[in-house]
């Protein structure tokens, strides 16, 4: 048996252009590097012969030079080798970071454990025989596991278990185009035939480009990113692991994920039917978050509305929110609907007349509105609002 590390889409470099804060955003960079750590500890404690990375180890064909040593410096730690397939994020053509003097000359000091496999052939380890599939570009309308149905499989060892290193999607199943969140089309680029390889002589297919985990076959699976990227996408929505995969020659892999990500990532839906529904939002959020300070990430999709009062602690809630984690992001609107008693508040301001009676023109406005969601009734909703808090500041 021979047990090793799969992961893949380590994507170290990764911009986060969607945040804002730049401190926020390298919190977000450096933790996809200390990830690194958790993997050597995680092959440490299965006692792994060696860690294979799936494709896209970089997040860009060109990383700068700093981001390559703090790579070659924690691969280094691993003492273990170290295979790696570029991906089409940092594919393999001329001029890449594979090619560049920066990286070869620190790879020999810094990571002499790290394999690049650039080439399509086999590769043979003491304890199994790679069967590498690079990119050697970022598109390419060829399978990349093309290779694999000429070669002479007669010709290999019979007693080594072998595994397939492939990136991008698989038929009946696309990859995601990351960069937009949206589904792969079914004509897109590095698709992998997998029922056109010779099942009976590949023991494991280590699969890199979807950023979930996944088995596609009992032989097939995605790891994963080793650190959540983005938001829930639904069912069997797992991230942030790595897997140890035990393996022989001619028999089915045992697999076991292994976590790794520290950085949560959470998605929920709250409507608004009335003021008492902020507590149970906190709440909400509480449990999710417990407390954590720069270390969540909270997509809520918002709907309903709150009292003139309500709002503005929601605003507070809100905004507190935005300073404790790492991203709020608010999908929907949550709409301002005055009360019985804010209305008298304002229509009953005996001391400011002209207030009471702007008060009372757009209420009587809100009134006429058939449409309840219409322009017209919003912008009232608004103004009084508006008027509300320049009364109770």
């Amino acid at each position: 048996m021979t047990r090793f590390i799969h992961t893949a889409d380590w994507q170290i470099g990764k911009p986060y252009r969607q945040i804002a804060d730049e401190q926020k955003r390298f919190k977000l960079q450096q933790e996809r590097l200390t990830a690194i750590g958790r993997i050597r500890d995680a092959a440490r404690m299965q006692g792994a012969a060696f860690v294979v990375v799936a494709g896209d180890l970089f997040d860009s064909p060109t990383p700068p030079t700093t981001a390559v040593l703090e790579v070659l410096e924690a691969i280094g730690e691993m003492e273990i080798p170290v295979l790696v397939i570029p991906g089409n994020h940092d594919h393999g053509a001329l001029g890449t970071v594979w090619h560049r003097e920066d990286f070869q000359r620190h790879q020999r000091q810094m990571a002499p454990n790290l394999r690049l496999l650039l080439e399509r052939e086999p590769v043979e380890l003491d304890q199994a025989l790679l069967l590498p599939c690079p990119l050697l570009r970022n598109q390419d309308s060829a399978d990349p596991t093309l290779w694999l149905r000429s070669l002479d499989w007669n010709g290999l060892d019979t007693s080594k278990p072998r595994i397939v290193l492939a990136h991008g999607g698989v038929h009946g199943f696309g990859g995601r185009e990351y960069g937009l969140d949206e589904e792969a089309q079914a004509g897109a680029n590095n698709l992998i035939d997998l029922p056109s390889l010779p099942e009976q002589e590949i023991d494991y297919i280590a699969l890199g480009d979807w950023h979930n985990l996944k088995q596609v076959s009992d032989r097939a699976w995605y790891p994963g990113t080793p650190e959540p990227d983005r938001f829930d996408q639904g069912e069997d929505n797992q991230r942030g692991q790595v897997l140890a995969v035990e393996v022989s020659r001619g028999s089915t892999p045992e697999i076991q994920t292994i976590p790794t990500g520290r950085i949560r990532w959470h998605n929920i839906r709250c409507r608004f039917n009335s003021d008492e529904d902020l507590d149970r939002f906190e709440r909400q959020v509480d449990e999710l978050t417990a407390g954590r300070v720069a270390r969540d990430l909270l997509r809520v999709e918002v709907s309903g509305s709150l009292s003139l009062a309500g709002h503005r602690r929601y605003d507070q809630i809100v905004c507190d929110l935005e300073n404790r984690l790492l991203r709020l992001r608010l999908k929907g609107e949550c709409q301002q609907a005055p009360e019985a008693t804010e209305l008298e508040q304002l229509t009953g301001r005996m001391e400011d007349p002209l207030i009471a009676r702007v008060a009372e023109q757009l209420q009587g406005r809100l009134q006429r509105e058939e449409d309840p969601d219409s322009d017209q009734a919003a912008l009232a909703r608004t103004a009084l609002c508006e008027l509300f808090r320049f009364t109770t500041v």
